[in-house]
């Protein structure tokens, strides 16, 4: 790999020179500057991945170059050189954006540290940025350029401008409403209402009320007349999600309205036309849910107009980071957070996993990670144990894989002890936090550490 280069900026040349002695023997490249324009200057012209700076100098002291730097959107990690006198100054350079300090005089091992530190944090900076722009690059407010997104955009795109239905299928979490908005939004109809019923949420005689509204009297309780989803969204669009879990009586009603174009009210004898571009879900197979008789054949045909098949996140892996730090910002903002971001081996966790709830158990778990960073950068401690466990085999950070000339129970034993053991290490052998980031009870936790560290 090429060497990461440092710009030393100093008023003085001998402590620029013992700087450059110290990073070089670090296996530093090393620029120098005499003063803020110097080093300016020299950003100008080329690439550094750090800039160590004294505070104190003439032209343009430290302060100032923090200043120049972030109003040019430049950054770069600076870390402030100062004398002990003035460590106040110094921390009020890192309110300007400077991310750590040295104290003069130092040791090498306080330049290495801060060092290191830096560095990782511009890392982490630099993979956030390309996250971001990877974000930015989604469709109407969609995350994921994979081949497999793209042509549900296309997909999307064509289908719009009609009057078609439209069926989509996908599993639990992959998104099926995000899509259904997104061809309301792009349609003629995005002036009038998008309106959303999960048909699998509501009893199936309260849904035909909910679908179809009712006349005054038309039942107890009925005090006064409402009107459905369909008259509701009449000119716009109405979204059936888990339409395979509708009541398969009402299913028949449902398609004479789709076929006519028109409904009456419970308890009511007047015909009401409406003009409603249906669009339906389900996270079965419509044609297996046809077979097992969850869905009538014909509605199926008239719902299948215009079939998108949502693609799960396990076959979309390229867009896993992008999506866990859009939903990291996102409840970062709620919760008052900075967080830094995701270390590299809490990213390849989250790249390997499965994801059997899709987007949705991805965003749950970035907002359960933040909680338990308290803000910090999200590692790989801060994933649930259910992660860790299916991801642990080829896992670089964790231990080996476990021996499989063993049983299934004693793999999974050897697995558990070893997942223990690192988290007691982590924690300093704290059993509660030890517990929190293993995602399992402190009671439960001390009954596998007598299970497995008998005395």
């Amino acid at each position: 790999m090429p060497k990461q280069t440092i710009l030393v900026v100093d008023d003085e040349p001998k402590m620029r020179r013992l700087l450059e002695i110290m990073l070089t023997q670090m296996e530093y490249c090393v620029l120098q500057a005499a003063d803020g324009q110097q080093a300016l200057a020299i950003l100008a012209a080329q690439t550094a991945d750090l800039v160590i700076t004294d505070l104190r100098m003439p032209n343009l002291d430290g302060i100032g170059l923090l200043r120049q730097l972030r109003e040019n959107n430049n950054d770069i990690p600076v870390i402030v050189v100062t004398a002990y006198g003035t460590v106040e100054s110094a921390v009020d350079a890192m309110k300007y954006g400077a991310s750590d300090y040295i104290v003069r005089p130092f040791e090498l091992d306080a330049v290495t540290a801060a060092v290191q530190r830096a560095l990782r944090l511009g890392k982490m900076q630099r993979e956030n940025r390309y996250l971001r722009q990877e974000v930015e690059q989604g469709w109407r407010g969609f995350i994921g350029t994979s081949p497999a997104m793209q042509a549900v955009y296309t997909q999307i795109q064509q289908v719009a401008a009609t009057k078609t239905g439209v069926l989509l299928q996908g599993e639990t979490g992959t998104g099926k409403e995000l899509v259904a908005r997104a061809i309301h939004n792009a349609s003629p109809r995005a002036k009038e209402l998008f309106v959303p019923i999960n048909c699998a949420a509501i009893p199936a005689d309260i849904l035909e009320s909910e679908l179809f509204g009712y006349s005054k009297g038309a039942f107890t309780g009925a005090h006064k007349e409402r009107i459905g989803k369909f008259e509701l969204a009449d000119g716009g669009t109405l979204f059936l999600d888990e339409i395979t879990e509708m009541d398969i009586g009402l299913q028949a009603k449902l398609l004479r309205v789709l076929q006519e174009r028109c409904l009456e009210r419970l308890g009511s004898n007047r015909t009401i036309s409406v003009d409603v571009r249906v669009i339906a879900a389900s996270n079965r197979n419509p044609r297996q849910a046809v077979v097992e008789q969850k869905l009538r054949e014909d509605l199926f045909y008239r719902l299948n107009v215009f079939t998108i098949i949502l693609p799960p996140l396990r076959e979309r892996r390229e867009d896993i980071l992008p999506l866990a730090q859009f939903f990291l910002d996102k409840h970062a903002r709620d919760f008052g957070f900075a967080v830094n971001g995701i270390e590299a081996d809490a990213q390849a966790c989250l790249t390997a996993y499965d994801w059997p709830g899709n987007v949705r158990e991805l965003e749950n778990m970035m907002e359960r990670a933040i909680v338990l960073s308290g803000g910090k950068t999200i590692a790989i401690g801060h994933l649930p144990s259910d992660v860790l466990k299916d991801t642990a085999p080829s896992h670089p950070s964790l231990p080996g894989p476990v021996d499989t000339g063993t049983g299934m129970n004693q793999q999974v034993e050897q697995l558990e002890k070893q997942l223990i053991q690192q988290a007691l290490h982590k924690t300093g052998d704290n059993k509660a936090k030890a517990a929190q980031l293993l995602d399992i009870s402190e009671r439960s936790l001390w009954y596998k550490i007598k299970k497995y560290f008998p005395a």
